[in-house]
């Protein structure tokens, strides 16, 4: 595994074929063969270049990361899911829609001057993809530098420490029984600035712990150490736990699931935060049938 991060104010300046030729990926040779096809059937460099089959997607991005001092990871032994697809292909069509939620959320978060926010990332059934949105968005904030914190607060049915492949013999539950005083948060290898505290043992029950003001000074210990902490939460049919989660962070982000989230169930969500003093910053609508999906499966190359 390796971590693409330029370290170089110089990179910043430098075109993608500059980049890889100075990195070894590309030969020289090539840079005039691509830039002629580039120029022939109108492409970005780096289509060109693939279109040749001469550069890798993977070459693309990590030049891209290197122009934009933006970290990803790449190569074997992958310590997160292929699932966190922010992780390994930031620069996708998909991770361009992940960066566009973020970059909402930064203004519709900060604007009040907050300098640190909290966030608990909510639903109102299994499957509709909580988990997975929280991972990909608390890595979209570590790398765009803020400190980030992703808590698992689903003591039901935990899915963090899938994600990010962390053991949970320790974690969350342990913290709210007061019966772990050592360190349980888990820095992510190859993303800095982000760190995970899984569920940790699955309690019998959750709800009472999650009732118990420990939560509260778990999260004012994590805002006075990270800019942005997000909480991934259980449906709201498996119980309050999803009210008290939001209550704490202040402010919730709603999820539905197109084909699957009912429409009153996701208005009963909404109703239940607003009248708990929840701010719903926005939602999103997973799945949702794009008439542009077509063009947007291809990502975008610099040139």
């Amino acid at each position: 595994m390796a971590t693409m991060s330029s370290g170089k104010a110089q990179e910043a300046g430098r075109s993608i074929g500059a980049i890889l030729v100075n990195s070894g990926r590309l030969a020289l040779a090539d840079v005039e063969r691509i830039i002629n096809f580039q120029k022939e059937n109108d492409l970005r460099f780096g289509d060109a270049a693939m279109k040749l089959g001469i550069l890798s997607e993977a070459d693309i991005f990590y030049a891209l990361s290197m122009q934009f001092d933006y970290p990803y990871l790449s190569g074997p032994g992958h310590p997160v899911s292929d699932e966190v697809v922010v992780a390994y292909r930031p620069f996708s069509a998909e991770g361009e829609r992940l960066r566009s939620l973020r970059s909402q959320l930064q203004l519709r978060c900060f604007k009040e001057g907050a300098s640190r926010i909290a966030m608990a990332v909510v639903g109102t059934c299994r499957g509709e993809g909580r988990s997975l949105l929280a991972a990909n968005l608390a890595v979209t904030f570590a790398q765009a530098k803020e400190r980030t914190l992703l808590i698992d607060g689903d003591l039901r049915n935990p899915r963090q420490n899938q994600l990010f492949k962390v053991e949970n013999q320790t974690g969350l539950s342990n913290l709210l029984t007061g019966r772990m005083q050592e360190q349980v948060i888990k820095l992510i290898p190859g993303i800095p600035g982000l760190a995970v505290l899984p569920s940790g043992p699955i309690p019998p029950n959750p709800e009472e712990l999650l009732g118990r003001s420990s939560f509260d000074r778990i999260l004012d210990q994590s805002m006075s150490a990270f800019d942005v902490v997000i909480i991934d939460t259980p449906a709201m049919t498996e119980g309050a736990d999803v009210t008290l989660l939001a209550r704490f962070a202040g402010a919730a982000l709603v999820v539905a699931r197109n084909n699957m989230t009912r429409m009153a169930e996701f208005r009963e969500l909404v109703d239940q935060m607003q009248e708990s003093g929840v701010k719903v910053v926005g939602s999103v609508l997973i799945d949702a049938p794009l008439i542009s999906q077509k063009r947007s499966k291809t990502p975008q190359r610099g040139g």
